[in-house]
């Protein structure tokens, strides 16, 4: 399902969380929204979800608005980060609940999670640690094989094992179902690993969408050095960030890649290199751009 959100804000009593945010999610793709804390992402996916309801703009899922259209809100499934169940039910009893919410219950799907999970359906969910309740929220959400999965941090809590058995079957629906997946995550390594395009969000505001291949094509870390310390030109490149380690010099540049490498390799340098940016240091190297301190964005 195509997600698309037209120039929505969001104000609760003065203060404004989101303000003139337009993207466009595509059916059967994993959409990774990254922001620092505050930034406005979990009252975006609420919004997208359909809990909320914008003050001013639009969200559409396959061109139907999805606040209070039960038709569209019973095909998407929202994992918040504070995960919510009925006080006092088991998994056995929220599944039933399910089950008569989504029309597309898996019976099968359910039985087979919870052999591999190995979870007790019939123990009381608010007697369960933060992992297991986790574990529950996915067994619950992909039994009900939506069309559309919204998840505000995830994977909090989850044991290696079990959050590669769950990334593993949610890619799968993916890849087979064309579930859309939207995903906000502060391990920018798991987003990386799982996501094919991403937002960043600052003060309410979409900073940047991007492609992630075309993101990192995009960046590029280079490490310079000349005879006697001679310090590089590089008055025509889009410059990100600059440091410097004894006599060789780190440089994080916007633009193409021949041509950055053309550039060094004219003044001859006795080291270059270029070296592979994660999404993570483009992530901070971004929001240094903005102002923000390393510590205030990790």
């Amino acid at each position: 399902m195509m997600i698309e959100a037209a120039n929505i804000r969001k104000k609760f009593q003065a203060e404004t969380v989101i303000e003139d945010v337009s993207l466009s999610v595509r059916k059967g793709s994993v959409y990774g929204l990254l922001g620092s804390n505050g930034a406005g992402k979990t009252t975006l996916l609420r919004m997208l979800a359909g809990i909320l309801k914008a003050n001013r703009g639009s969200v559409h899922i396959d061109g139907q608005p999805v606040f209070e259209n039960n038709a569209v809100k019973e095909r998407v499934i929202f994992l918040q980060d504070d995960l919510y169940f009925f006080s006092q039910y088991t998994p056995k009893q929220m599944a039933a609940f399910y089950k008569e919410t989504y029309a597309s219950w898996d019976e099968e799907r359910y039985t087979s999670l919870k052999q591999m999970l190995g979870l007790d359906e019939n123990k009381k969910i608010n007697k369960l640690s933060k992992g297991m309740k986790r574990q529950v929220a996915f067994w619950l959400a992909l039994s009900s094989k939506p069309d559309v999965m919204i998840l505000d941090e995830p994977f909090d809590g989850l044991d290696a094992v079990v959050r590669k058995t769950i990334k593993s079957m949610m890619l799968q629906d993916v890849a087979e179902r064309e579930m859309t997946v939207i995903i906000s995550s502060h391990n920018l390594k798991e987003v990386e690993d799982i996501c094919d395009y991403i937002g960043i969000l600052h003060k309410g505001t979409i900073l940047l969408e991007r492609d992630i291949d075309d993101l990192k094509e995009e960046f590029h870390k280079v490490q310079v050095a000349f005879r006697k310390g001679k310090e590089p030109v590089t008055d025509s490149l889009s410059l990100v960030h600059k440091e410097k380690r004894g006599s060789v010099y780190i440089y994080i540049l916007r633009g193409n890649k021949e041509e950055i490498e053309d550039h060094f390799l004219s003044q001859e340098p006795v080291v270059f290199d270029q070296l592979t940016l994660t999404l993570e240091e483009i992530f901070i190297y971004e929001m240094r751009r903005v102002g923000y301190a390393e510590e205030d964005i990790i």
